[in-house]
């Protein structure tokens, strides 16, 4: 009998284990179909089409009449954002992936529990792996305050399946009136002027006009999965009037509403680009498709232009990955750069000197598939210009890899390519 139980009790067991493994592979692999077919070129982007077909295919529309103002690193960015938070009157919302302690996630705190006590309605929410360093005295000063702190998918034995589902976005709206988006988390290596490698080289953006309403729909349709609390009326979405004169749109993805829309969003402007792409690429780990839809662009005469992080970057193995990848495009007339004063986290890509394209999303598998992103698309020639401008800036602090120099590669370092690559789905 005790055999038969202990028998029992490990078929249990195992059965326990394959189901677990189960769940997290499903979690890896993915539930939805990928895009696998080539995007047929049916337009350009300087086409109305193209912005009127991207609006009903992926949604929202275009919105006419906002001002968009590019901030630099550190200095530039974090003032405005926590001006913005002084200021409010009626509402924040803030979701971001990386919080982390130090001075500049005190300020924030600080901030944001000042407004609460006002009776500002203050809602944060943070990744649950993103913020993992963030200490607990902050977020309890804030709870404290009456700020509304949840955190995004914390583990549970009931959710195994979407623990690689993390939120990326970084969205802060004010009064529904002034939103900020790019690539800057709340953490030490954001501040400063990206003077050293202590301090990353970022961009942020901050937004002004009716775009501005559908950057705090992106934040509220990831509130309510968390939370199930439907935030709306006045305080959120105040009547907006124009504001400048770029056409703009806020795309946003994640695997529960639409997984490959963010790749189908980028893949529909490479293939309509005519003449030029500038990709500011923090993680650059394309798939099969998304190669094949540059190297097209290259071969119909577009000028692709794309900057890395070279020697300093948070992770060796996104670098491995990445370089794994570049024999087609270095071949095929792409300049593929490497970032070297510091850690090059922007996301930034310039399509045909006319649309710009911010926000959280990585050019990798990760942003594509597994995470929720949003980006905001400004159509606006003055503003493109000017990104092209801070582009050709950061491509001057660059290295330039040459095909001939990725061929003589090492065979040490071709090894390390070939084992981050196994990987790059998770990248």
């Amino acid at each position: 009998m005790k055999t038969w139980l202990r028998g029992l009790a490990l078929a249990g067991g195992a059965a326990a284990v394959a189901l677990i493994a189960g769940l997290v592979a499903a979690n890896f692999i993915g539930g939805e179909k990928k895009i696998e077919r080539r995007i047929e070129r049916l337009y350009t982007l300087d086409d109305g089409r193209f912005t009127h077909e991207l609006g009903v295919l992926l949604g929202p529309p275009f919105l006419d009449g906002n001002k968009v103002r590019a901030l630099l690193n550190g200095d530039q960015i974090f003032p405005p954002m926590l001006a913005a938070i002084r200021s409010a009157r009626t509402s924040i919302t803030f979701e971001t992936y990386i919080y982390w302690s130090g001075d500049i996630g005190r300020a924030f705190a600080d901030a944001l529990a000042a407004k609460a006590r006002e009776g500002v309605k203050v809602h944060v929410l943070l990744d649950w792996i993103g913020s993992a360093k963030m200490d607990d005295d902050l977020l309890t000063a804030m709870s404290d305050a009456g700020v509304s702190v949840r955190k995004f998918h914390p583990p549970h034995w009931s959710h195994l399946g979407r623990l690689n589902n993390r939120t990326h976005r970084k969205l802060l709206v004010i009064d529904g009136r002034i939103g900020f988006t790019g690539g800057v988390g709340v953490a030490p290596q954001w501040t400063g002027s990206a003077q050293d490698p202590a301090h990353w080289r970022d961009t942020h953006f901050e937004v002004e006009g009716p775009v501005v309403a559908q950057m705090q729909s992106v934040f509220i349709d990831n509130w309510i999965k968390v939370t199930g609390d439907v935030l709306h009326g006045a305080a959120y979405f105040p009547a907006l009037t124009p504001a400048g004169r770029s056409m703009a749109q806020m795309f946003s993805s994640s695997p529960s509403g639409g997984s490959e829309s963010m790749q189908l969003m980028y893949l529909l402007a490479v293939t309509a680009a005519s003449r030029s792409i500038d990709l500011s690429a923090a993680y650059f780990v394309p798939d099969t498709l998304t190669m094949r839809a540059l190297v097209e662009a290259l071969r119909r005469g577009v000028k692709l232009r794309i900057v890395v992080p070279g020697p300093h970057i948070d992770s060796d193995t996104v670098r491995s990955a990445s370089r794994a990848s570049w024999g087609p495009l270095l071949n095929a007339g792409a300049i593929i750069a490497e970032y070297e004063p510091t850690m090059y986290h922007c996301k930034v890509m310039i399509v045909d000197g006319l649309l710009v394209s911010v926000g959280s999303t990585n050019f990798d598998n990760r942003s594509f598939r597994l995470n929720d992103e949003a980006t905001l698309n400004v159509v606006d020639q003055a503003f493109a210009s000017a990104q092209t401008t801070v582009f050709e800036s950061d491509l001057g602090r660059s290295h330039r890899v040459t095909y001939a120099e990725w061929r003589e590669r090492p065979w040490r370092e071709r090894w390390g390519e070939w084992l981050s690559s196994v990987v790059s789905t998770q990248l």
